[in-house]
C-alpha cells in the first residue's frame, strides 16, 4: 500500500485525498491550520459551477469534474449542488462561450436582452448573453466536509494544526502539495501571483437565481455572482485583489466593494445593491491560468487555481493521485 501524505486542506488536498483513499492508498492529510479556517481559498459558502468556458480544454474538464461531483454526491448521500442555471454576459456575442458549447454538444441558449430579464439579468442590446441551464453552485464548506468524511471512510487521517516546513522529512512514500497560496514557500522557481481578493454579499430573497460571469474583452471573466444561502447573493470581481502574503491578515478592499456593488446595481436589478457584508480570499494564479499539476521525483504539486479551480476540483483530485500512485 503506497503511503501518501496530502499537504493542505483545501479543496485539491480534500479532493486528492478522496481519489487517493478510493485507489487504496493510505492517506494522511496536514493541515497547518484548523479544519474550515479562512485564510486560504477554499472558504466560503458557495461557488460558481459551470460548464461554459470559451477554451475547449475547460469545458472538457469541467464535464469530468461534474461526473466526479455527482458521484461524490451518489456515494455520500449528501446534496452538494444547486443548479438554477448560469448567465454568462460578454460585451459581444462572438466574445461567448456559444460556440464552444455547440462544439462540444453542453445544453445551453443565446439570450436576447427580454429573456436575460427572466433571469433576473439586465442586458443592452448588441451584448452577448448564454443560458447554460447546468450551472449554478456547489456548497462549498459542506464538499470540503464531504470529501474528507468519504476519505476517512477508506481510512484516511487528517491532521489540523500540522505545519510541514519540510517536504523531506515528511514520511511517505509520495507528498503531495496543495498548499495553496503557500505553494511558493515550498516552489520558488513557480511563476506564481497571490493576491487577495474581495467579494461582497447582497441580500436577494426568493429561491437560488442562475449564477452570472461576466467576461472581458478577451473572454475571460471579469465579475461573478452567485447565490448565498445566508444573504441569497454573493458577487466579486475577478482578479482585481493586490499581492498578499498569507501569513498576513488582510481585509476586504472598500474600493473593490464599491465597484462589485455598482455591478450588481447595473447588472442584477432584483438585487438590493447595498452591500451587507464582505470577506476574503487568496488567489493564487499562473500566467495563462492554468493549474500546476506534475511530479517531481516523490512529491506531486497541485494547485494555483487561478481564482477558478473549486468547480474542478473531483478532476484534478483524480489527476493528483494518478500521479501519486503512477
Amino acid at each position: 500500500m503506497t503511503r501518501v501524505a496530502v499537504v493542505g486542506a483545501g479543496v485539491m488536498g480534500c479532493a486528492a485525498a478522496w481519489a487517493l483513499a478510493s485507489r487504496g492508498a493510505e492517506v494522511v492529510v496536514h493541515e497547518q491550520f484548523e479544519l474550515d479556517h479562512v485564510r486560504g481559498s477554499s472558504h466560503g459558502r458557495s461557488r460558481i459551477v459551470r460548464l461554459a468556458y470559451p477554451e475547449a480544454e475547460w469545458v472538457r474538464l469541467a464535464i469530468e469534474a461534474r461526473a466526479g461531483w455527482l458521484e461524490l454526491e451518489h456515494e455520500s448521500g449528501q446534496a452538494l449542488l444547486e443548479l438554477p442555471g448560469l448567465v454568462e454576459l460578454a460585451a459581444r456575442p462572438e466574445l461567448t462561450s456559444a460556440a464552444r458549447l455547440a462544439a462540444e454538444g453542453v445544453e445551453h441558449r443565446v439570450l436576447s436582452p427580454g429573456e436575460a430579464a427572466e433571469y433576473g439579468v439586465a442586458v443592452a442590446e448588441g451584448r452577448g448573453a448564454v443560458y447554460e441551464p447546468s450551472g449554478g453552485i456547489v456548497y462549498a464548506d459542506l464538499a470540503l466536509q464531504t470529501f474528507l468524511r468519504q476519505a476517512a471512510a477508506r481510512g484516511a487521517r487528517v491532521e489540523a494544526g500540522s505545519r510541514v516546513d519540510d517536504l523531506d522529512a515528511v514520511d511517505a512514500d509520495v507528498v503531495v502539495v496543495t498548499a495553496g497560496a503557500w505553494l511558493p514557500r515550498f516552489f520558488p522557481d513557480l511563476p506564481l501571483r497571490v493576491t487577495r481578493e474581495t467579494v461582497a454579499y447582497f441580500t436577494c430573497d426568493g429561491p437560488p437565481w442562475p449564477s452570472v460571469v461576466e467576461l472581458d474583452e478577451h473572454s475571460s471573466h471579469a465579475f461573478f455572482a452567485l447565490h448565498d444561502p445566508v444573504h441569497g447573493l454573493k458577487a466579486g470581481a475577478h482578479h482585481a485583489g493586490a499581492e498578499a502574503d498569507p501569513d498576513e491578515p488582510g481585509e476586504p478592499d472598500e474600493a473593490i466593494v464599491e465597484r462589485i456593488a455598482a455591478w450588481v446595481g447595473e447588472r442584477l436589478p432584483h438585487v438590493d445593491p447595498e452591500p451587507v457584508g464582505a470577506e476574503t480570499c487568496l488567489y493564487t494564479t499562473t500566467p495563462d491560468e492554468r493549474f500546476v499539476l506534475e511530479r517531481r521525483g516523490r512529491v506531486v504539486v497541485g494547485s494555483a487555481c487561478s481564482g477558478h479551480g473549486f468547480k474542478f476540483a473531483p478532476a484534478v483530485g483524480s489527476r493528483l493521485a494518478q500521479l501519486a500512485l503512477a
